[in-house]
């Protein structure tokens, strides 16, 4: 057909092929204008009434004037070929463009509402399309959307044109009724574009089955699986939307395209106010900073903990003010050691100013240099040199803080300059053994978390009421029991026995509020005394990233996956580049089954530090979503070599195997683990879900209610974690969710 004349068109390129026949791009030799032509199936020309049919609906969808449906300037025969000639659209149809990339809420909504403003028009003209699908969508380059094909799925016999059988339109798109074969209104286009609707958010379609009957079982029968199993951040109003257009009974879905659009139209505009607060809160939390580490002058290399102390307890003194945004310490961290260019430094953490300095201690002497630096000329906004005792570390903090916020001129109001120049202790080797502990905290492996609760130790035994200390030693047996390093019920009640101490000392502070938040969740499953913890943490220090990433993993499991990942955002913001806030953000987008988005996450996490144990352990998780088990066993192992041997990791690995099939492998690592408890704790969890994935459900939960017994930490994530999704079905699985409090 290419480059012969039809009538006054000239085909210049084949654009597509499918049920409803083919389609090439033309150039109208009369009017010297692009049109697309579409050749009808030459069968259709042997029914008479057929012929007549379309014809009539050709000419209504013609009078269809919209910009959001596709113009048809004329239907002809010529040579026993009938064609009709519609508007070119340079762009992509909806499916490809669903294909090719994730759209964001609020594209989707946009494209929605033109979707919807075309349908509206043809109803309110009587036309039913009657095959919406992606396919029949095109976006344009400049975002217009157009409806195609009006009034060709009303011809009768159309069963040639699309893979129905005796019915007419897209088996995956249909209506109930139209899947019955029952006369149908405007209320049926409405539910395909609900179909439609949930593929552009969702990427998969509502409704799937192996074989033409089996779809349709599914239309009639079945739910569709809940939008946040597949996407994250999405409003609660889009889904209730979804659902209302899905409905089965036709009585009970949207009765018009009106009400459909002032839906959309509502939620959009919601979010859009929300973007803008968003925008708007960016701007208020400027002026910012980021506090380098201090750089060691000093002979006794020992002292490299003084100098991380010294900018760390200046962090900490800065994030108490309101308006100042202060980068965390792991992100400021990062660039320890390293040759780079002051404006890369800012532009990477996102700051207008940076504080670097050095120390240089002999005896009981030291020197501290401090430089206040903007990061768009290079300049120095502030400097000055302190000559002490070691005695008077504080003060010299107390003043460095002051300067630095009078230079960036930040209101200071009484009660901040009292938050600013507070310290938890006077003892110098109190303070020092804080910083040792705080060093192997930091380091977050299973042997520097015992280290580290030495040194918080041998702190509070000099200093009794040292809040900090005893917030660093709740922090670590917090993370001891979390990944099993401990038995939760030797952990947890360490970790709130110091973190009650902490506020016992000081009941205005965040971190001990942090810590307490984190018990209530994992442990208590105390999921509202959790929530009314890390608000009240966040109120008293709006700066603390860790905050912001504990309360997001604290309303996973109760599914609020969107709130979690606006906390998130904040978190990284505060510590853009901390490589824990980074594989949680990972994460969130796992427990929202997003696995591409995850894996994405983690492949920029290990881009920081290819050695990072936990990004390996959860990026396996995400390859085991997507069945990819080679690499879910690659990343894995991976894990279970850097951790040495963890059992979290070696239950986890075991669940690949099983679920590849690789069943002497899966009982291996059952047995490694049987192995492991006579030497050590062992959570009951990981043979649970060794045995989920062989298929042995009785055996899975029983230990599933010894984990439940052992107050095993992840048993909170039950809900939400795709890596149970093997028992999900099983009744027993509700019953233990009720248990846990994440059923009514």
């Amino acid at each position: 057909m290419i480059g012969k004349t039809i009538s006054h068109y000239k085909i210049l390129e084949k654009l597509g092929e499918g049920g409803m026949g083919v389609v090439y791009k033309a150039q109208d030799t009369k009017l010297d204008r692009i049109v697309a032509l579409k050749f009808l199936p030459k069968h259709l020309l042997c029914d008479n009434e057929a012929k007549i049919r379309f014809e009539h609906e050709a000419k209504a969808a013609s009078a269809l004037n919209h910009p959001n449906i596709t113009t048809i300037y004329e239907i002809n025969e010529v040579e026993g070929e009938c064609f009709i000639s519609m508007e070119y659209i340079e762009g992509k149809s909806l499916k490809e463009l669903i294909k090719e990339k994730t759209l964001s809420i609020e594209d989707i909504l946009k494209i929605a509402i033109q979707i919807g403003e075309g349908l509206n028009t043809a109803h309110k003209k009587g036309i039913v399309h009657r095959d919406i699908k992606s396919d029949n969508i095109m976006v344009a380059n400049e975002g217009l959307v157009k409806i195609m094909d009006f009034g060709l799925a009303k011809l009768r016999g159309a069963s040639g044109l699309t893979q129905t059988g005796s019915t007419v339109g897209t088996i995956a798109y249909m209506s109930p009724e139209q899947a019955q074969g029952i006369e149908l209104d405007q209320r049926s286009d409405i539910f395909s574009f609900g179909v439609v609707l949930y593929e552009m958010i969702t990427g998969q379609l509502p409704f799937k089955g192996e074989h033409p009957a089996a779809i349709i079982y599914s239309i009639l029968n079945e739910t569709p699986e809940p939008l946040a199993r597949y996407k994250r951040n999405v409003p609660e109003g889009l889904q209730i939307i979804i659902d209302k257009a899905l409905e089965k009974n036709r009585d009970v879905r949207y009765q018009n395209m009106d009400d459909f659009r002032a839906d959309l139209r509502k939620l959009l505009k919601e979010l859009e106010l929300t973007l803008s607060k968003e925008q708007s809160y960016t701007k208020k939390i400027q002026p910012s900073i980021a506090v380098l580490p201090f750089t060691n002058l000093s002979a006794d290399k020992e002292q490299e903990y003084f100098c991380d102390g010294m900018a760390e307890e200046i962090i900490n003194a800065l994030t108490q003010l309101e308006g100042l945004r202060v980068v965390a310490r792991t992100s400021s961290f990062s660039f320890r050691g390293k040759e780079i260019d002051i404006r890369e430094i800012g532009r990477k953490l996102n700051v207008e100013n940076l504080l670097e300095g050095s120390v240089r201690k002999a005896g009981n002497r030291v020197r501290i240099t401090a430089q206040l630096i903007n990061v768009a000329d290079g300049y120095h906004l502030w400097s000055d040199k302190y000559d002490r005792n070691i005695e008077d570390i504080f003060a010299i903090q107390d003043e460095i803080s002051l300067a630095i916020v009078d230079r960036l001129k930040v209101k200071l109001l009484k009660e901040e300059k009292a938050k600013l120049v507070k310290r938890f202790t006077e003892n110098q080797e109190a303070y020092n053994l804080y910083l040792k502990g705080r060093y192997f905290w930091n380091r977050r492996y299973e042997g520097g978390l015992q280290k580290g609760i030495e040194f918080f130790q041998q702190a509070i035994e000099k200093d009794p009421l040292y809040a900090l200390a005893y917030v660093g030693m709740a922090d670590c047996y917090i993370l001891l029991g979390h990944f099993g390093w401990l038995p939760p019920k030797e952990a947890y009640p360490r970790a709130r026995t110091a973190a009650e101490k902490a506020l016992e000392i000081d009941d205005k502070f965040a971190e001990a509020h942090t810590s307490m938040g984190w018990i209530r969740t994992f442990y208590d499953w105390d999921w509202v005394g959790a929530e009314e913890e890390f608000k009240r943490a966040l109120n008293l220090n709006p700066n603390y990233a860790t905050g912001y990433e504990w309360y997001a993993v604290s309303l996973a499991p109760m599914e609020r996956l969107d709130e979690a990942s606006i906390l998130l955002k904040r978190a990284l913001e505060l510590d853009p580049l901390s490589l824990m806030i980074s594989t949680v953000v990972g994460l969130g987008l796992y427990w929202a089954r997003q696995y591409d988005e995850a894996l994405d996450q983690y492949r920029r996490t290990l881009e920081m530090d290819p050695n990072f144990s936990l990004a390996y352990l959860f990026q396996g998780f995400n390859f085991v979503g997507k069945e990819m088990w080679k690499e879910a066993i690659a990343s894995l192992k991976r894990f279970v070599a850097l951790s040495m041997n963890s059992p979290i990791g070696i239950g986890h690995l075991g669940l690949a195997y099983a679920l590849s099939g690789q069943t002497d492998e899966a009982l291996k690592m059952l047995d490694e683990l049987n192995e492991l408890s006579k030497k050590r704790y062992v959570s009951s969890l990981y043979k649970a879900l060794i045995y989920g994935g062989l298929g042995k459900k009785d055996q899975a939960f029983e230990y599933l209610d010894k984990a439940y017994d052992e107050r095993e930490s992840w048993m909170a994530t039950l809900k939400t974690a795709p890596f149970m999704d093997s028992l999900r079905s099983d009744p027993r699985y509700e019953v233990l969710l009720k248990k846990i409090g994440l059923e009514k």
